[in-house]
């Protein structure tokens, strides 16, 4: 009976995470909607503006039948754009001349795939493995000396990094590119030459955005181990004879990384988004940089589909917290 109740409870659990995560997605489809429509500025004026070129009112007009612009906003508008996202079409571009929205994002998401998720598995890897063992050597001159650096790298602003990355090794030493995803010679180049390329134009944006993930995940596992290590069954292994090694890989690093794992899976979905500011300084053609063309464009289609994007990258994330929540602590089961 008890492994059944244990079960149910759990599949009870399971059920509520999926639930909240479907209804949490479907207000970020309305209020995607919502807030693009909030933004002042006509999208077919912009779509139709040209340096010299006058738009007249009839062609603003036949360009807004066109995009369905003169139907109602609410139910009409609303409901079509939540009847195409349920069946994937994200509608089509503004700026890029009516091009699928599912295209421009499918051409610009791997670039900041490659560009935020190699930041983020060095700022996991390095971050953790520091944040543990400040954390497990609390009050030493190491702990300081981490606990400073990581305070120092988390409130500095990424874009500002980035510039002063680029002012010091792309600018003044030359030794790295501080410009674009490729050299305008790699597409004639061969595929081992391309992947260098794009390897060295990887290092500063990533560094960038690296160096400050770096910080917040020190901060966090240090302050988790920290309270870890003062647990009553961290005195009682210790009392049992256990070595420092054992006591850290089996007591304490599993339960230090309940908060880390929270922190980790929600930055999961800010690779997604990518680091738009960073994206900007090194013109890294990304999502972020897809999204200040939009912006500028009123381009809705695209900021929809940016966000949506966004959006669920995030939902999907917590969803994968709390499941991981329940393997790592058996407790939250209950």
């Amino acid at each position: 009976m008890a492994p059944n109740g244990q079960g149910g409870r759990t599949s009870r659990r399971i059920g509520r995470i999926l639930l909240r995560s479907a209804v949490t997605l479907l207000m970020v489809v309305i209020l995607n909607f919502i807030v693009f429509r909030i933004v002042p500025g006509d999208p077919a004026a912009l779509l139709l503006e040209g340096p010299r070129r006058a738009v007249t009112a009839e062609q603003i007009d036949e360009q807004r039948q066109r995009w369905g612009l003169d139907r109602p906003l609410i139910p009409d508008q609303l409901l079509s754009y939540m009847s195409a996202t349920l069946q994937g079409d994200l509608g089509y571009s503004f700026k890029f001349r009516g091009r699928r929205v599912s295209d421009v994002l499918v051409e610009r998401l791997p670039n900041t795939i490659v560009l935020v998720g190699l930041a983020q598995l060095i700022a996991i890897a390095s971050g953790v493995m520091m944040g543990v063992f400040a954390g497990w050597r609390r009050g030493t001159a190491v702990d300081h000396l981490a606990t400073g650096s990581s305070l120092a790298l988390y409130s500095t602003p990424p874009f500002w990094l980035g510039m002063l990355l680029v002012l010091i090794f792309s600018s003044a030493l030359g030794w790295l590119p501080g410009y674009g995803a490729n050299s305008l010679t790699a597409a004639s180049a061969g595929s081992l030459d391309w992947l260098v390329d794009r390897a060295r134009h990887l290092v500063l944006p990533a560094s960038s955005i690296a160096l400050g993930l770096t910080g917040q995940y020190v901060l966090v596992a240090r302050a988790a181990m920290s309270d870890v290590v003062g647990e009553d069954y961290m005195v009682t292994a210790r009392a049992k004879g256990l070595t420092g090694s054992q006591m850290l890989m089996r007591h304490a690093f599993r339960n230090a990384m309940l908060p880390v794992v929270t922190l980790v899976t929600l930055n999961l979905g800010y690779v997604v988004a990518g680091a738009i500011t960073v994206e900007a300084v090194f013109a890294w053609p990304g999502i972020g940089g897809l999204t200040v063309e939009s912006l500028n464009a009123r381009d809705y289609p695209v900021l929809q589909g940016v966000f949506l994007l966004l959006g669920a990258s995030v939902v999907v994330a917590n969803l994968i917290a709390d499941l991981a929540y329940g393997i790592l602590d058996p407790r939250v089961q209950q």
